[in-house]
């Protein structure tokens, strides 16, 4: 092999590399998003901000999510006993669909001294598309419930997503919404009979073709004859 046919064959093997690297790479961005809780506690109005991270791993048909919280957001007059504290959170999901995934976590596993930042442990839930394509994850409201009171902080700064991810529906679902993706059939976006005459039209076509080539075909054994 030449040296012209040796570079130009590499540089193919490299680009289609390239391109394998690139369809296989999941489409997924994150970012550590600073949120601004308003929170309504038992002792009046507090508020607070807490960079959250979402993260999400393929999990059967779903998506395991987890809600990580690098600050406190909140604090108690008085010490939090071991377990005392039942964290809960809404993460809201937007883009191919509009659905809201609950999260939970463990309670305090020690003893939180009185007017100290409480450190949310990580919430995690799961999350199963109904549809297929691009969703955006952005906390929601956070829940705490501690000692027979609760505390409801409400992200008051509009935070952007911390997580966009291509997610694919169990039953193969579509970003389209109202279309029709029922088996294999073209979806309907006019009359009813639309998707069966255009089929109907793509074999009469096949079926002119096969019949034109088959009487040319014995046309010309009659001309040979």
């Amino acid at each position: 092999m030449s040296d012209r046919k040796r570079s130009t064959a590499l540089a193919l093997a490299s680009a289609l590399a390239g391109s394998a690297v690139l369809f296989t790479a999941p489409a997924a961005h994150a970012a550590v998003v600073d949120v601004a809780y308003d929170c309504k506690t038992p002792i009046g109005d507090k508020s607070a901000v807490s960079p959250i991270d979402i993260k999400a791993v393929k999990q059967g048909d779903g998506y395991k999510l987890t809600m990580t919280f690098q600050k406190g957001v909140s604090s108690s007059p008085i010490e939090l006993g071991k377990g005392a504290m039942n964290p809960s959170a809404v993460i809201l999901v937007d883009g191919a669909e509009k659905v809201s995934v609950p999260v939970s976590g463990p309670s305090n596993p020690e003893a939180v001294p009185p007017d100290t930042p409480i450190k949310i442990t990580d919430l995690s839930g799961t999350y199963t598309p109904k549809k297929s394509g691009k969703v955006t994850f952005t906390a929601g409201v956070l829940t705490i419930m501690a000692m027979g009171t609760t505390t409801t902080c409400t992200p008051g700064n509009s935070p952007k997503p911390s997580l966009e991810l291509d997610v694919t529906a169990p039953d193969g679902g579509t970003t389209q919404p109202g279309a029709d993706t029922t088996g294999d059939t073209l979806p309907q976006t006019g009359p009813a009979d639309s998707a069966l005459a255009l089929g109907t039209l793509g074999g009469t076509v096949l079926l002119s073709g096969a019949v034109g080539v088959l009487w040319l075909t014995r046309r010309g054994r009659r001309a040979r004859s």
